[in-house]
């Protein structure tokens, strides 16, 4: 018994669990595991999926809201009234080690797996969008990764038939060895008509649909919570196979039969396959279910029980229906031409059980599984990463001020660089219209814009985070990075609603590490709180590190959804008409702390973060959504990387329209053109709402600096030419393309 002991604590250590784990599933289940049950416990207790780690930090967060309907850990995904009886159900979801190794699939299975996330809860998909982080894009690596991440997207996303209408993208040598995929998905549904995970009473038939189960993917969850290694490669298996065209089959089907009203739960089977659904289902509505593996649709031959259960092939749906209308469900499944099985029923044992050919494979008190149930949970220590007293030494009077004419120069580059050039060469590989929704086209606005049909409702959708800023301060980088996302919201004329996010940190066992990670859900807590956009869920990608021990930037990547209630309210960030006076509305600052500039033009790796102050933020909000109603400003765009130069050339270029601005002598030259302090932006509006604007942000005490005139072409400062904007433009929209061919 001692020997068989000891080889059972090695096997559990080579499957990724604790020692002290261990113990205690013998202590769950009264008795040694077997294999199976230490595999399935392998993969549920993992990071991935039990959140071990972070569970108690993303407690703290705010998670209640006037047009909450689910709260963060009810259901798959958020869900959020929109009016009209409609709600927008959302949430973005990381598959960054899949694509690390296999960026096409692993990118593709991302976007399929967020997708039916969406749809398992009722909601028809209407649109996406991504945030995605590389390595120096000079590397053959990172330009082997961005090939295939993004046509991975494409091609799923484009077959799927859902549009791809917004994202981010940043380059930063600490992405070298892992780079991150973060892909978000959004829905309607009508209230009240939103389907539970739930597996109801005891005597309903469990049913799986979609695709024939395979080996890929087996230990997905269990890989996506190690670091990175030059061994990972082995780990190919572990990333999921995708097929779009299936999944479009299973989306009309999972529709289709919603409609009968004989579904009393559905979910996806993502991480852990077959073991996450049906343990999460049975423990959400407290009961268990008798699955019978030999039952499940095999693309493979004589899978074995562990393999089954483990399997993360991808398009694939776990269903549970009212006993006695199976074979109403079956017609649907047929007329889809999808493979199906009854493979189990609901029990009242709270045990899930595993059959094969009859033989009982394993028994797990399903609780023991879940996320807030038994899993282990974490509360690590912390250390003040030692960088911070590297930041705290940059002194600004250390970098040399530049001249109008050396900011040309530094102009050009910009432009150029890859963090704030046109991703264009990456948007154009996706479809952004399939479905008629997306109105950003050719309406250029900080946020998207989707339509919801039947409705004078548009969403105003975004993807937010600076990962540098928050590398510099935690705390204060979050809180921009919530901030940004509301201000690009209402920058569109929307009123931000809800978040959810994507968690993407190194390893939680480094103390610094986990100084980042409780330090930034204290930030995006304060900011939530002040902008009234609870969190409806997420989630947690930790082990972005190489077992050398290089860590990604801290990166708390923020999906947020808002609501544009009328068409007169929408704003887009494009100058209009010759002749407009263009404002700066916020106070400018002698700071470049964290810029592009002063990174990648000066080289300073570490830097404070920009200045930030969130009641000044909040006020910035209220007199946005002023300016939305009461239409006076032409053109609307916040000031982000690059700074005012920057905000003025994307704004110009759309109808080719220059501008002509002037410095202000408060400050310096580099810190007014290419310095990133929060809480600004930069309206256009005719000469003779000056003053309108100037009383209405005074109301907000927030300050109104003219700073120059749209012009017809040209681009000037102080009255000296700098470019023309075809010359800008050129530069800006062909940079990431250079450098992909190169």
């Amino acid at each position: 018994m001692q020997q068989n002991s000891v080889s059972l604590i090695d096997q559990a250590k080579q499957l990724g669990l604790l020692e002290e784990e261990f113990h205690k599933i013998c202590e769950i289940l009264g008795r040694e595991p077997n294999f199976t049950e230490l595999s399935i416990y392998s993969v549920m207790w993992s990071e991935h999926c039990s959140y071990k780690n972070s569970i108690t930090w993303l407690k703290t967060l705010p998670k209640s809201g006037t047009k909450m309907l689910a709260e963060a850990g009810e259901e798959n995904a958020g869900l959020v009234d929109i009016g009209d009886g409609l709600a927008c159900c959302f949430k973005i979801e990381s598959h960054n080690h899949p694509s690390a190794i296999e960026p096409y699939q692993g990118a593709a299975t991302g976007v399929g797996g967020i997708n039916r996330d969406i749809f398992s809860m009722g909601a028809r998909p209407i649109a996406q969008l991504n945030s995605l982080r590389f390595g120096n894009i000079n590397s053959d690596r990172t330009k082997w990764l961005v090939k295939g991440v993004v046509k991975g997207i494409g091609d799923y996303g484009n077959a799927f038939g859902i549009p791809t209408v917004g994202g981010e993208v940043y380059f930063d040598d600490c992405y070298e060895q892992n780079n991150l995929v973060n892909a978000m998905s959004v829905g309607i549904v009508g209230v009240g008509k939103s389907i539970s995970a739930g597996a109801g009473p005891a005597g309903n038939p469990v049913y799986i649909f979609g695709s024939a189960t395979g080996k890929d993917g087996i230990h997905g969850a269990a890989f996506a919570s190690k670091d990175m290694s030059e061994d990972s490669i082995n780990d190919l298996p572990s990333v999921q196979v995708g097929d779009p065209f299936w999944e479009k089959l299973i989306l009309e089907a999972s529709m289709e039969i919603i409609e009968t009203n004989a579904v009393v739960g559905m979910q996806d089977m993502g991480a852990a396959g077959i073991t996450c659904s049906t343990s999460e289902m049975s423990a959400k509505t407290d009961v268990g279910m008798d699955i019978h593996l030999d039952k499940v649709p095999m693309r493979q031959q004589d899978m074995k029980g562990w393999e089954l259960l483990l399997s993360e092939s991808q398009e694939r749906m776990l269903v549970i229906i009212e006993k006695g209308r199976e074979k109403e469900l079956e017609v649907i499944f047929e007329k889809w031409d999808l493979t199906y099985a009854q493979i189990g029923l609901v029990t009242d044992t709270k045990h899930v059980r595993y059959f094969m050919n009859g033989v009982l494979e394993a028994d797990i008190p399903a609780e023991s599984l879940v996320l807030g149930g038994g899993a282990p949970v974490y509360k690590r220590t912390w250390t003040t990463p030692t960088y911070f007293a590297e930041i705290e030494k940059f002194n600004l009077d250390s970098i040399q001020d530049l001249t109008l004419e050396e900011a040309k120069s530094v102009a050009l580059k910009l432009a150029a660089e890859p963090n704030i050039a046109s991703k264009k060469w990456i948007y154009e590989q996706y479809d952004s219209m399939v479905g008629t929704v997306n109105q950003s086209t050719n309406l250029p606005s900080d946020a998207s814009v989707v339509k919801v049909k039947g409705t004078n409702k548009s969403l105003a959708l975004t993807v937010d985070c600076n990962s540098r800023y928050v590398h510099a301060n935690p705390n204060i980088g979050t809180q921009i990075a919530v901030s940004e996302a509301a201000r690009n919201i209402r920058c569109t004329g929307g009123v931000p609603t809800a978040i959810t996010n994507c968690l993407n940190f190194g390893n939680p066992y480094n103390e610094e590490v986990y100084f980042q990670f409780k330090s930034a859900i204290e930030g995006m807590s304060e900011a939530c709180r002040k902008f009234d956009t609870p969190v409806t869920g997420g989630n947690v990608s930790f082990y972005n590190q190489s077992t050398s021990g290089q860590a990604v930037y801290p990166t708390p990547t923020i999906g947020m959804v808002g609501i544009i209630e009328k068409p007169e309210h929408r704003m887009s960030l494009n100058f209009k008409n010759e002749g407009d006076a263009i404002l700066l509305i916020g106070e400018a600052q002698n700071d470049l702390g964290c810029s592009q500039y002063l990174a990648k033009i000066k080289g300073v790796a570490l830097s404070n973060c920009p200045h930030f102050d969130l009641d000044v933020e909040f006020n910035l909000h209220q007199l946005l959504e002023k300016l939305s109603h009461n239409q006076m400003a032409t053109s609307v765009h916040d000031v982000s990387e690059g700074g005012l130069f920057i905000t003025c050339l994307e704004s110009a270029m759309h109808d080719n329209l220059g501008f002509e601005i002037c410095t202000d002598q408060r400050y310096r030259n580099d810190a007014w053109l290419f310095g990133e302090s929060q809480s600004r932006v930069v309206i256009s509006v005719n000469p003779n709402h000056i003053v309108d604007i100037q009383t209405l942000a005074a109301q907000f005490n927030l300050p109104v600096t003219h700073i120059g005139t749209v012009t017809a072409g040209e681009i000037g400062i102080n009255g000296e030419k700098f470019a023309t904007v075809t010359q800008m433009a050129d530069i800006y929209n062909s940079a990431i393309a250079n450098k992909m061919t190169a």
